[in-house]
């Protein structure tokens, strides 16, 4: 590494001093830095074994959802002579402690993972956590399937997010919770909030619309830019419309109907698999919107010649 001197009036090399923090120059010894900080990563292993090669040397943050803000100190069992030692005395000390918290905790790690594994944002997980702690506070779902409780906190938190999921992709990481199971769960959990007595923010669950799912399903089904806004403004035309579908029947309708228009035609079993709608329900759910094809679709899309083409329902 060279650098300029400016008692040697010219670039020399330098040599970096990491105890003090000095960059030092190999010719005439003048210090050209002085305590810089070394920005690099410290890949040190701060892990009880030695097989661990886990770099991370803290924590994880501070949860105010807990008593103790997620901080408190675990002693864990380890490997060895030693350890016969360690879990039959100190952690037999810990386990006989009692943590307020330890149901919260296994409950926060079961939307983690949930959340993680439908690919959904921190502000979804963390608002799920808050839903969840305040119907804990109440002490009103013991006694109920927890792990319907659980996902209905997620469904629900993701409607109050604007990124809402469908029950049936809920109930596809709802550890067995049936779709049902959820609704009630749902039911119930937005029923307790609403009455509660004196709530810091008011408790209320967004409606849902075609369009919250739109973009989302074109993605799975590899759609074109044009194909996907031309979606999205039949989606938001069908809502002048009395179609009495379901959001989700809607805009899959929808995308089998652009689709038809397109180059690249999606089999109505792709669009089933990817929306998690029956085939029959969307054929039903087509049947009701062809007639108004014309007024749905946009004139830049398609033409009123080529919606003569479309297959009746």
């Amino acid at each position: 590494m060279d650098a300029f001197c400016s008692d040697c009036k010219r670039n020399t090399e330098v040599v970096f001093d990491h105890s003090a923090g000095d960059t030092v120059c190999s010719e005439c010894g003048l210090v050209l830095e002085a305590h810089s900080i070394d920005e690099t990563s410290e890949w040190r292993t701060f892990a009880n074994e030695s097989g661990d090669n886990d770099p991370n040397r803290v924590g994880g943050p501070s949860n105010p959802l807990l008593t103790d803000g997620g901080l408190s100190t675990v002693i864990s069992k380890p490997n060895g002579a030693s350890g016969d030692f360690l879990s039959s005395s100190l952690g037999r000390w810990q386990n006989r402690g009692s943590n307020p918290d330890r149901t919260l905790m296994q409950a926060f790690k079961t939307i983690a993972t949930m959340s993680d594994r439908l690919g959904l944002v921190a502000t979804i997980k963390d608002r799920a956590n808050e839903i969840y702690k305040k119907v804990e506070d109440q002490k009103s779902i013991r006694g109920r399937n927890q792990d319907a409780i659980l996902a209905a906190c997620l469904y629900i938190a993701s409607r109050q997010e604007d990124k809402p999921r469908t029950v049936k992709e809920i109930c596809s990481v709802a550890n067995g919770a049936t779709k049902k199971e959820i609704g009630r769960a749902k039911e119930y959990i937005v029923k307790q909030m609403e009455s509660d007595p004196d709530p810091s923010v008011p408790f209320s669950v967004n409606p849902v619309h075609a369009v919250d799912f739109l973009r989302r399903f074109c993605s799975h089904l590899g759609m074109t830019n044009q194909a996907v806004k031309a979606a999205q403004e039949a989606v938001q035309k069908s809502e002048e419309l009395d179609i009495r579908r379901s959001p989700i029947s809607v805009a899959a309708a929808v995308i089998y109907m652009i689709s038809q228009l397109s180059d690249e035609k999606k089999l109505l079993r792709d669009i089933s698999m990817a929306t998690g709608v029956a085939e029959g329900t969307i054929r039903n759910s087509y049947k009701d919107l062809y007639p108004y094809a014309v007024r749905l679709i946009p004139t830049w899309y398609a033409k009123e010649e080529e919606l003569r083409n479309l297959c009746s329902p």
